[in-house]
């Protein structure tokens, strides 16, 4: 009899445990606006994380962020390179819309137009402080700077943080594209402070930013603030503290992967101190996916095709989770078509901010984000990747690739180390049809088999092509917007 009142119990919880996940609905909208945490990621991908596949290391305080909040396993970035993808995730518009496209260089003359308007932007009008603390990457001079863009504060390093005359080795750069660039810089606020000169200053990043960062949550906790942390880490060259070299026994990306997950550990930790962690939108994600032919210093992007760099669904599907409790579900999984282009509206809806005044492309999906599984916010969304070229289009689970040429790491052994292995740009990928509810890994052409599924995708392309252009079929667009120029020499 005993036995039998234990099972009725156990089978009321469980009853009681689906009926409330079913019908589970967000509190009320909470009186003050809410705060609201970005990190983001440099080359981190797909399956580097352990509550997405990742084996031989844990990531416990992002497990534990997903155990609290949502997962999201259909994420796309905008374009598979940092400084389109960041230009996407903070203006909410595809990066070739306003002509920010490939990784600017350091002696680049262009970056963000100051007629975009920002996250942070958005925000402060509505009476929230805005702090970045890392890699900015949208252009270094003084105009497309992070305080001329809506941040209150900022510290970090303009651009990637391989743009520095340093061999893997540690050895000065005297021949090729490294020789070419200045000694990497640290910025605070508009002022040039520091520099990383050394791998050892690479090893110094992470801890240091994070620092910064939870100084920022602190001294911020009586007003509404937004935080964008974008990590240099993990891109190349790695760099990793002593606190967790050689921890995870995998090596170093392993290592620089724990830290990172420490990182996220303290930023909760902060804002758990400051009775902040209920009424705050933390969002974890990553701007493209792994450079792959840097092998044992690169991610992994789990069951997808090729990485960073590429159209295909390991170079732009990122891993994303999103806590703010007792608004969005824990513990939950969603599957729906997103993207970074998002976030913009989205976060604009939940803080009550107003949208840009130019045209943006990014969708507001706040009743998904809150568990209303019955929409479907994005059906459609354009691969870009180059200057202006169309390589693909998606409806739904359908994706039609097109004739372009374009990077592969297929076929050729990588690096170790630091050093990269070899690659093609210009590998001719043929037109092909993926289904990637039956085919994530877009390894079975199925364009012959579904001619009408072609067709509407050819359909939605043209209307791509109309508006945004194709430099595949020389067409320029007719609703582009220029970057800006720096014109003092």
């Amino acid at each position: 009899m005993k036995k039998i009142k234990v099972c009725i119990v156990l089978l009321t919880l469980a009853v009681l445990l689906i009926t409330t996940g079913s019908s589970w609905k967000p509190s009320p909208n909470p009186q003050k606006p809410p705060n609201v945490v970005l990190i983001f990621m440099d080359d981190m991908g797909y399956g580097d994380l352990s509550c997405y596949g990742a084996t031989g290391y844990k990531t416990p305080n992002l497990d534990q962020l997903a155990l609290e909040g949502t997962r999201f396993t259909n994420f796309l970035a905008a374009q598979a390179v940092c400084s389109a993808s960041r230009a996407a995730l903070l203006t909410g518009t595809y990066p070739n819309r306003i002509g920010i496209t490939g990784a600017l260089m350091s002696w680049a003359d262009n970056g963000i137009n100051p007629e975009e308007e920002t996250i942070p932007e958005l925000l402060k009008e509505k009476g929230y402080t805005t702090g970045i603390f890392g890699k900015w990457h949208l252009g270094h001079h003084p105009e497309f700077l992070p305080l001329q863009n809506g941040f209150d504060e900022f510290y970090g390093i303009p651009y990637s943080n391989d743009m520095w005359p340093v061999e893997p080795d540690g050895k000065p750069a005297t021949t090729g594209l490294k020789s070419r660039f200045p000694v990497l810089p640290l910025i605070s606020g508009n002022d040039r402070v520091a520099e990383v000169r050394t791998h050892a200053d690479q090893n110094k990043l992470t801890t240091t930013l994070t620092e910064k960062a939870v100084s920022f949550i602190n001294r911020n906790k009586s007003k509404p603030f937004f935080l964008y942390f974008p990590h240099p880490m993990p891109h190349v060259p790695l760099g990793v503290s002593d606190k967790f070299k050689g921890k995870s026994g995998v090596g170093m990306y392993g290592d620089v992967m724990m830290e990172v997950d420490w990182s996220v550990g303290q930023v909760l930790k902060a804002l758990k101190d400051n009775g902040l962690d209920r009424n705050t939108l933390v969002i974890f994600t990553s701007d493209n996916g792994p450079w792959l032919n840097y092998g044992n210093h690169a991610g992994s992007a789990g069951a997808f095709r090729e990485g960073k760099g590429t159209s295909f669904e390991g170079g732009q599907r990122e891993p994303c989770i999103i806590r703010w409790p007792g608004q969005v579900p824990a513990g939950r999984v969603c599957n729906k078509l997103l993207s970074n282009m998002d976030l913009l509206p989205t976060i604009a809806k939940v803080c009550g901010a107003r949208l840009p005044k130019n045209r943006i492309d990014g969708i507001d999906w706040t009743e998904l984000l809150k568990g209303n599984e019955s929409i479907t916010p994005r059906k459609t969304f354009y691969y870009y990747y180059r200057k202006n070229s169309l390589e693909g289009v998606r409806r739904d689970h359908w994706k039609l690739v097109f004739n372009h040429p374009g990077r592969t790491y297929a076929g050729y052994l990588p690096g170790d180390d630091g050093w990269p292995g070899p690659n093609t740009e210009d590998f001719a990928f043929p037109k092909a049809l993926y289904d990637l509810r039956r085919d994530p890994g877009e390894r079975y052409d199925v364009k012959e088999k579904y001619p009408e599924i072609v067709a509407e995708l050819e359909k939605l392309a043209e209307e791509a092509r109309q508006d945004l252009g194709d430099d595949l079929q020389n067409k320029p667009g007719t609703n582009l917007r220029k970057s800006g120029m720096h014109t003092e020499k």
